[in-house]
């Protein structure tokens, strides 16, 4: 990110200068209130819009000069509502992955912890179960595993993570952070971060304010700053 700023309104500058690096299989967690831009930030990496100015760039290729449907093929996304379709559980995972084998779908579900639930009888028609609109017959745990399981048959070298654990109960949590883990191993990863497990293992963490970013380091180095925001937060 190149001094990028970027209003869904006129006038109103979400993103107000924002300056990056993310390094190859690094991992950067975004911190904020509500409102500082986190999500805008994911937004324009999968360019669900372009910057009003300055640039974005992977491998310094503007994002702007890739065909969208290339750029997509580099990012997995999973966010904190899991996008499922009306379909049975295996084609909700291979959704993105034409021609993908049963056998690769089973694999990415037990990565995601989620061939467990899938084979237990809960759902008696195992992975040809189908899940309901917006997977309305699944539980918010394991709609969650699913998205992973999707991204991890997906195997993408860029992760865009808005992590979801904090509406579930603490064992379901586990899994699914077990889950994410897994995930994130050797993948060059964006983070909106709202568990500070996740956030600790971040290699560098922006603290956004109003659009600017106000405090970067790691979780160590951010905490020996006796007043500051991500300290006190």
């Amino acid at each position: 990110f190149d001094d990028v700023r970027f209003s869904y309104e006129e006038g109103q500058n979400i993103l107000d200068g924002i300056s990056f690096e993310l390094k190859k299989g690094r991992m950067i967690a975004v911190v904020g209130e509500t409102g500082s831009g986190k999500t805008t930030i994911a937004n324009l990496i999968a360019r669900f819009y372009d910057v009003d100015s300055g640039k974005v760039s992977i491998d310094d290729h503007n994002v702007k000069d890739l065909k969208i449907k290339d750029l997509r093929a580099l990012i997995g996304i999973v966010t904190q509502d899991a996008l499922l379709f009306n379909d049975t559980i295996a084609n909700n995972i291979a959704y993105g992955c034409d021609g993908a084998s049963r056998e690769a779908i089973i694999e990415a579900a037990k990565q995601a912890n989620a061939d467990g639930f899938i084979t237990d009888g809960r759902h008696p028609e195992g992975y040809d179960t189908m899940v309901g609109e917006k997977g309305c017959k699944l539980s918010g745990g394991e709609k969650q595993r699913v998205s992973i399981a999707r991204a991890l048959l997906k195997n993408p070298p860029i992760l865009i993570l808005d992590e979801a654990t904090s509406a579930l109960d603490t064992v379901t949590e586990k899994l699914v952070q077990d889950a994410l883990n897994r995930l994130m191993a050797n993948r060059t990863v964006f983070a909106i971060a709202h568990r500070l497990s996740t956030i600790k293992h971040a290699d560098t963490i922006l603290v956004l304010d109003k659009g600017h970013v106000i405090e970067s380091g790691n979780h160590d180095e951010l905490m020996s700053r006796e007043n500051g925001r991500y300290r006190k937060s």
